[in-house]
């Protein structure tokens, strides 16, 4: 068996296959015999790294710490405001006010995503908002809650851009002195990201049959004769601290959430023993397993295997819609914007000279999009955000079979989503990059 740091250098070994191999047994493993699809990757992580050489301590590295502790954040604050019944009269209350014309209601979310993140904070604050939203509405309304949230979340994609947001800093600092710094890059960038994200939300919305959903007259009649109490109005002042901690004092999306969790507990705003147990570690086991596992893949070279196959089929016909594929598999194992959007916004340049014929902004805008495409990943924030949020909100009408089932259904979204932006990038995002930013 061959050492690891020898495979390193050695691509030949075939480690990347049996990485993807054992990663895919691990789902289909998990769904037929129906238990936590987490406890099965870590199980098959440690078969997986004795065959192909790899040190046993590389799945420890592979539990993202920074996503546990956010997500027991997030679900723990949401505990807090749902045990108030804060986040169930806001739901009733926005019901209402759409009233009969409940088609309303998505493209609202849609709307408020995009202005929302792109008034600032960005995308990842914003999950915090848009998820429980989404979920809490979708329940109440009859919108299957996995299609309002997906929907609220493509909203939100085309804000991130916005001139004053962290992604368009890190856009800003890849253009400066190149020849395209002054071409209008982020009104492309934002109008193509928008379109494709747009497309991916009608998509959505016919693939889960919202338009069958029809209005009921009491639907919302709490709405009208409930105000919200002293505790439901401090529960969403936790929610702005928040979100006030993450903007400007750059504190970690979970430690806001835990300093704000504490302080409303310490104010006796819910119960402590009830919210602690509403936080849904079987879904949060399920999601740091599995992505354990994904880091071996990553590890071995088996996303990369993927891209490069696919890469060298790039012309300057399809490079947008292989810059596209590219940026969101490789958003699959890391951070958009800590990783893709650092590393792929730059290479879009360079590639685009080497290519010629296409629009360094296209490929740029296939970055944008390609790398906000892992989001709705169940291993990703997002993604594992709308499976524990649920959890919290549906209780014991969310056991683990239906965990699992939701689990495989954003891993199907997220590849759906991948492939949808690939025909944008294809149909239309050169276009747009010509005519708004031209070389």
């Amino acid at each position: 068996m061959v050492e690891f740091n020898d495979y390193e250098e050695d691509f030949n070994m075939g480690a990347d296959v049996i990485s993807i191999v054992f990663f895919i047994a691990a789902i289909v493993l998990a769904f037929i015999r129906k238990i936590n699809i987490g406890i099965v990757a870590l199980a098959l992580a440690v078969p997986c790294t004795m065959l192909i050489g790899m040190p046993g301590k590389e799945i420890i590295a592979g539990i993202n710490g920074n996503l546990f502790l956010t997500l027991v954040g997030i679900t723990l604050l949401f505990s807090i405001v749902n045990d108030t019944g804060a986040l169930d009269l806001l739901a009733h209350k926005i019901v209402a006010l759409a009233g009969k014309r409940l088609w309303l209601i998505p493209i609202l979310l849609f709307v408020a995503g995009g202005l929302i993140t792109g008034a600032g904070p960005g995308g990842i604050p914003v999950l915090a908002i848009m998820i429980p939203l989404g979920i809490a509405i979708g329940i109440r309304v009859g919108y299957h809650p996995v299609m309002l949230t997906l929907i609220g979340i493509c909203g939100m994609t085309g804000g991130r851009f916005s001139p004053i947001t962290p992604e368009a800093a890190i856009v800003f600092s890849a253009i400066n002195d190149t020849a395209i710094a002054g071409n209008n890059v982020i009104p492309a960038i934002i109008a193509n990201v928008t379109l494709a994200n747009a497309v991916m939300a009608i998509v959505l919305f016919i693939a889960f049959k919202g338009y069958k959903v029809k209005a009921v007259d009491n639907q919302s009649t709490i709405s009208k004769t409930n105000n919200f109490t002293q505790k439901q109005w401090i529960s969403f002042g936790g929610i702005l601290a928040m979100l006030a901690l993450i903007i400007f004092l750059k504190i970690n999306v979970g430690l806001a959430a835990m300093i704000v969790s504490a302080i409303l507990l310490l104010c006796h705003i819910a119960d402590d023993g009830k919210c602690i147990k509403a936080v849904p570690w079987g879904t949060i086991l399920m999601v740091l397993g599995v992505g354990a596992l994904l880091h071996i893949v990553a590890k071995t070279g088996g996303i990369s295997l993927m891209t490069d196959a696919l890469a060298s089929m790039m012309s300057s016909a399809t490079a947008s819609t292989f810059m596209a594929l590219s940026s969101g598999l490789l958003s699959f194992v890391s951070s958009a914007l800590g990783v893709v959007y650092p590393t792929m916004m730059p290479m879009s340049i360079g590639i685009a000279q080497q290519v010629g014929g296409v629009n360094p902004v296209a490929l740029m805008s296939a970055v944008a999009a390609g790398g906000a495409c892992s989001g709705i990943s169940p291993m990703s924030t997002g993604g594992a955000m709308i499976i524990a949020i649920m959890a919290v909100e549906l209780k014991e009408k969310f056991p683990k079979e239906k965990q699992n089932k939701v689990f495989v259904q954003l891993l199907i979204i997220a590849g759906g989503n991948l492939l949808v932006l690939m025909a944008c990038a294809f149909l239309f995002f050169d276009v747009v990059a010509n005519l708004l930013s031209p070389l």
